[in-house]
């Protein structure tokens, strides 16, 4: 079994390295930091967590080839790789439109820019077989000369169907967000039949069940860090994701109204059961039944990620300690 925790990049480094360590100590095998834009730079800080981590493997996830072109991308992935004694993982994906939109940066063709950027970096970053077809402008790999290493595992961040079947067929690995964290089984389907499409096995591809949780030792509190998150959100998930929870679209209408008249805490305060479903909230034992029952649907990777809950130190040792012992069983 494997297990991860994802984290965002507007931690200040000192308590992400704090986290880091924890996480290592705690048997987690892969820390993965976000590089939303206008936050802290995710390659840096894990430039700053390889010198201070031995064992635990690093991810970024994700970056995209709109606001970085792939080159760039393979360069720092390449010297990732040298600075963290191979243990690095590059996850990649469209990225959001909005997130781009503040920075005047547009979003054409998604899915095969996306395709195209895997294609490339595998082929840079050592993979024996590439899969897709690379693009005419790009260039011979032998004239190439990126710092050398074991091939770069490569990563889509994926949520749409069509996403998660190009991830099947091209990638590496796949970091399907899951909102519920049982939409794990049709995410796998569909990574599945993008691999059968291009003759290879989904057991050879690393598909974390990628969840929110929020947990520690007030369940009050962990419900409502993980409300806000879902308060914020929830409105901007895709119909077909909700409906999985019982939910649609216009059931978050009245939270959005009060979030943007009286702020994100009064509209916390009223997600009810139904929206929390979406990730995983409570104390140990509610975190591990929903663990247990996503294992027994066939994920061989969980991997935990924010909010944690609303002490971030305390949520990865209650993970760490009691959590990961009791699905490992």
């Amino acid at each position: 079994m494997t297990f991860s925790l994802r984290v965002n990049n507007d931690l200040d480094i000192p308590t992400l390295v704090d986290l880091a360590r924890r996480a290592e100590r705690h048997g987690f095998d892969q820390l993965w930091v976000s590089n939303d834009l206008f936050l802290r730079s995710a390659p840096v800080l894990l430039g700053v967590l390889a010198a201070r981590t031995e064992r635990i493997k690093l991810g970024v996830g994700i970056m995209n080839p709109y606001s970085m072109h792939v080159s760039e991308i393979a360069m720092m992935a390449a010297t990732m790789r040298e600075a963290t004694g191979g243990r690095f993982l590059l996850g990649v994906a469209a990225g959001s439109a909005e997130f781009l939109g503040w920075a005047g940066i547009e979003r054409p063709r998604p899915l095969s820019k996306t395709a195209e950027a895997v294609t490339v970096l595998r082929a840079l970053l050592g993979a024996e077989e590439v899969g897709g077809e690379l693009p005419a402008w790009f260039g011979p790999l032998s004239e190439l000369r990126l710092p050398p290493g074991d091939p770069v595992p490569v990563y889509v961040g994926a949520m749409s169907p069509k996403m998660l079947q190009m991830a099947g067929r091209l990638a590496d690995g796949v970091l399907p967000l899951l909102y519920p964290p049982e939409h794990f089984t049709t995410a796998r389907a569909e990574v599945a039949k993008g691999a059968e499409e291009a003759g290879r096995s989904v057991e050879e591809l690393d598909i974390p069940a990628c969840f929110w949780v929020s947990t520690g030792d007030d369940d009050e509190r962990a419900r409502l860090a993980m409300a806000a998150k879902i308060a914020y959100y929830g409105p901007s998930f895709a119909p077909y994701l909700l409906s999985r929870a019982g939910l649609a679209v216009e059931d978050f209408a009245p939270i959005t109204a009060v979030l943007e008249r009286d702020g994100l805490d009064a509209a916390a305060r009223l997600v009810d059961d139904r929206m929390l479903s979406l990730g995983i909230t409570g104390g140990t034992a509610d975190v591990v039944d929903r663990c247990r029952a996503l294992r027994a649907a066939g994920a061989t990777h969980l991997s935990f990620g924010p909010p944690l809950g609303p002490d971030l130190r305390e949520a990865v040792e209650k993970l760490g300690s009691e959590v990961l012992p009791a699905i490992a069983l």
